[in-house]
């Protein structure tokens, strides 16, 4: 039996081989890894096997070419791994046997081809697996984030276990995003693969009786994905919000949060390494197609309306008022306030609430605005909530208030990691201070 075709280079230098892999664990990890756990629902397995098929590839690429399929090749090791893991007898003393694995047992690889047991057959230690595409299954990284949502595993785990199993963070990652120590972060991780696999829950899309104590931590993980900016995660977070809603068919909030990935994925323009504000983006660089699809979802997540529109369905339509000026050359910023003021509503979040405040300073004056978040740091601990001080900022500013807004920008530059994003606020601060030097500062 033959190992897997080689690219044509035949053996690559080890930053290549290291390039490929990396690659394809930013495009591919979530997938394998929903692949290698939907068999038998060891979430914790699929995750060491793959991790083990990530460190032969590093052996084995740099000398013996990396595989034309380099997704397929990983999914076939970690297989490989799995089986030696199902058959190796300390798994089989503290598994019990109606646990074990069938392949495990039958010596099968639970498609119908023998198994493996010891060295790796054939001259690259696979097993003829190798050819197939992940790409070509359908995708399980929807099932394996209902999973994550079942409700046996803890609230506090839930968005956090699908940013690592479905998205490839890691804990120390997610701790920071979640502000809690890396090892309190580890062990709910821990905590929660292990439920998943002592509860036997299944790596399915569940009834319409499950979807609503479901879906919405689903959604929340599909935007979080957005929102965490990273470049090769937007497209992933736009096909995963599409597939969903696609796979969901009649769900509004679902085709909302479609919308509104795919109207913000179509303003991300620009250099990676310079931030742009809104108002000063310019609309013709917009993609115009995705504009269209965006607003194709917006409409079909309001078909049939029976109920008032949900969060992610308002969050859109706000998208398709500031998308809609690459169209009309000029923004309706009291349909935007009208909006928000219904999405506080809805889900009064403190993003929202500040939002709406920066919106009211722009239409009703810098001292409106400025009364609007005083409410919101009444309601709420605005303290490290980086947008409440580049909004408060902002209004200062508007107001005259110069060193107050200087030092707001600077609070908001200090709450940021996003490099671009810290220096924009520090320019702004410098020119604020400048203006008020008469150019000495």
């Amino acid at each position: 039996m033959t190992g897997p075709a080689r690219g044509p280079a035949g053996p690559a230098a080890p930053q290549a081989a290291a390039e490929a892999a990396e690659r394809a664990a930013r495009t591919s990890y979530g997938r394998l890894v929903a692949l290698l756990a939907a068999h038998h629902g060891d979430l914790a397995l699929a995750e060491d096997a793959l991790a083990e098929a990530f460190e032969q590839a590093m052996t084995t690429w740099p000398s013996a070419g990396v595989p034309s399929n380099p997704q397929g090749w990983l999914l076939t090791v970690a297989r490989n791994r799995q089986r030696d893991v199902w058959k190796s007898a300390a798994y089989r003393r503290s598994a019990p046997l109606d646990d074990l694995p069938e392949d495990a047992m039958a010596g099968s690889d639970g498609l119908g081809r023998p198994g493996r047991t010891g060295g790796p057959s054939g001259p690259d230690g696979l097993d003829g697996l190798d050819g197939l595409d992940p790409d070509a299954v359908p995708d399980r990284r929807l099932a394996l984030l209902f999973v994550c949502a079942h409700p046996a595993i803890d609230p506090a785990a839930r968005t956090p276990l699908m940013l690592q199993a479905v998205l490839g963070f890691e804990a120390a990652q997610i701790a920071t995003a979640f502000a809690v120590p890396a090892a309190t972060m580890a062990q709910r991780l821990v905590r929660a693969k292990r439920r998943i696999r002592g509860a036997r829950i299944p790596f399915v899309v569940p009834g319409r009786s499950a979807l609503p104590q479901r879906l919405p931590p689903v959604l929340e993980a599909v935007y979080g994905c957005y929102t965490l900016e990273r470049d090769d995660l937007v497209g992933e977070a736009q096909y995963l919000a599409v597939t969903l809603a696609a796979l969901l068919d009649d769900e509004p909030e679902a085709w909302g949060l479609a919308a509104l990935v795919t109207l913000s994925t179509a303003r991300r323009t620009g250099r990676a390494d310079r931030y742009v504000p809104l108002d000063e983006q310019d609309p013709t660089s917009w993609d115009r197609a995705l504009i269209a699809e965006g607003e194709t979802y917006l409409r079909r997540a309001g078909a049939g309306r029976l109920a008032p529109p949900g969060r992610f369905e308002l969050e859109a339509a706000i998208q398709a008022v500031h998308c809609d000026r690459a169209r009309t050359g000029s923004t309706d910023w009291p349909a935007v306030r009208t909006l928000y003021r219904a999405l506080v509503q809805v889900a009064p979040s403190l993003g929202a609430h500040v939002a709406l405040a920066g919106v009211v300073g722009r239409l009703e004056g810098p001292a409106a605005g400025l009364e609007a978040l005083e409410v919101v740091g009444d309601l709420a601990d605005v303290a490290a909530f980086q947008p409440y001080w580049a909004t408060r900022a902002h209004l200062l500013a508007g107001a005259g208030r110069v060193t107050e807004a200087a030092a707001a920008y600077a609070t908001a530059a200090g709450l940021i990691d996003d490099e671009p994003v810290r220096a924009y606020l520090a320019g702004r601060r410098d020119r604020l201070l400048r203006a008020e030097t008469g150019g000495t500062a």
